[in-house]
C-alpha cells in the first residue's frame, strides 16, 4: 500500500535532575558540594532513507518518545545523555509542523536529516555552589510528513492508456494491471536500468480533464511529478471507447498548465501506445499530422517500440537538471 501523508506526534526527552550531595571525610572540615548535573534528554531526529518509499508505517505507529537524562551523582559525575530516536523517512518528504503550519524541511536526498524536536537540557548539580534546578521537559510537536516520489521521469496519460502495462515491461515494479479504467488508484515506481545506467520512473494514476481542480483521483498524485524531470506521456492511439488520441493529448497538456505552470513546462517525450490495434496507424498519422513533435510507437503489450522510447528518455534525462 502507498500511502503518501500521515500525522505523528513526537517528544523529545526530559533532562535528567542534577545530583545534592556532599563529600566529607575526617580531612574535611566543612564538606565539599560534588552533586553531579543531569544529563540531556533525547533529540527526535528525521532523517531521509532511500531504502523507504512509503509512509505506510506511521499509520500504525505514529507516536514517538525520547528517553530522559540520566540524573547526576556525587563525586561530580554528570548523568549520561539519552542517545537520539532516529525516525526514516523517504527522500522527498516534507516536514510541517501542524499547530504553526510552518514547513521545518524537506528531506530530497538520502541521509539528509532535521531535528524536529530537542531534549531537555538536564539540570544543575550542586557542584556549581548554587541551588539545584531542575531539568528542562523536551519539546513535543504534532508533524505533517507529505511525501513527493522522487522519479526521474513521471508517466502520464488518460486512464485506461496502458501506462502500468509501460512501466512493469520496463522494470521490476508490479502495478496492477486490468482493462479498465482507473487500474492504478496509487504511484508505482519503478527501476529502468541499463548496464551501469538506471534511472527512476514513476506511474502516476491516470488524469481526467479537470483533474487539476481535484476530480477523478485528482490533484492529490499530480503533485508526483513536480519533482520529475521529464514526463513521457503515454497515449492510447487505439482510440478505446470512442476516445480521440489527440484530444486526450491536449486535454492532458492543459491540466498540467493549469495545476503549475512548471509541470506544464516540463520536457516530454510522447509514446503513441497500442499500435497493435487496427486503427492506431491511421490514428497515428492523423495526430502527427496535427503534433509536430517526434513521437514514438510502442505496444507496451508486445514489448514492441520500447528500447528505442527507452533511448529518447535517457537522452533527455542526460539534457535536464532536476
Amino acid at each position: 500500500m502507498f500511502i503518501d501523508t500521515a500525522k505523528i506526534y513526537v517528544k523529545a526527552g526530559t533532562g535528567g535532575k542534577g545530583c545534592h550531595s556532599v563529600y566529607t571525610d575526617k580531612y574535611t572540615r566543612y564538606g565539599i558540594f560534588d552533586g553531579g548535573d543531569g544529563g540531556r534528554g533525547a533529540d527526535i531526529i528525521i532523517t531521509a532513507d532511500r531504502n523507504l518509499y512509503t509512509l505506510l508505517d506511521f499509520r500504525y505507529n505514529p507516536h514517538f518518545y525520547g528517553k530522559h537524562g540520566g540524573n547526576g551523582s556525587g563525586k561530580n559525575k554528570k548523568g549520561g545523555d539519552a542517545e537520539a530516536v532516529v525516525i526514516r523517512v523517504p527522500c522527498g518528504t516534507t516536514i510541517t509542523d501542524a499547530a504553526t503550519g510552518c514547513l521545518l524541511r524537506t528531506l530530497d536526498y538520502d541521509g539528509d536529516s532535521v531535528i524536529v524536536a530537542k531534549g531537555g537540557r538536564g539540570g544543575n548539580g550542586n557542584q556549581h555552589k548554587a541551588d539545584l534546578t531542575p531539568p528542562i521537559p523536551g519539546e513535543e510537536k504534532e508533524l505533517i510528513l507529505d511525501l513527493k516520489l522522487l522519479a526521474d521521469a513521471g508517466l502520464v496519460g488518460f486512464p485506461n492508456a496502458g501506462k502500468s502495462t509501460f512501466i512493469a515491461a520496463v522494470s521490476h515494479a508490479h502495478p496492477k494491471v486490468a482493462p479498465y479504467p482507473f487500474t492504478t488508484k496509487t504511484p508505482v515506481l519503478g527501476i529502468v536500468r541499463k548496464g551501469e545506467e538506471a534511472f527512476a520512473i514513476a506511474d502516476i494514476p491516470g488524469l481526467i480533464e479537470g483533474s487539476s481542480h481535484g476530480k477523478g483521483l485528482g490533484d492529490r498524485f499530480l503533485r508526483h511529478i513536480e519533482k520529475t524531470r521529464v514526463l513521457v506521456h503515454i497515449i492510447d492511439m487505439s482510440g478505446t471507447d470512442g476516445r480521440d488520441p489527440l484530444s486526450d493529448y491536449e486535454v492532458i497538456n492543459r491540466e498540467l498548465k493549469q495545476y503549475s505552470r512548471n509541470v506544464g513546462r516540463k520536457p516530454q517525450v510522447i509514446a503513441a501506445n497500442k499500435m497493435d490495434c487496427g486503427q492506431s496507424a491511421e490514428n497515428l498519422r492523423r495526430f502527427c499530422a496535427v503534433v509536430k513533435k517526434k513521437v514514438y510507437p510502442i505496444s507496451a503489450l508486445n514489448r514492441q517500440g520500447l528500447e528505442e522510447l527507452l533511448e529518447a528518455i535517457r537522452r533527455k534525462l542526460k539534457t535536464c537538471s532536476r
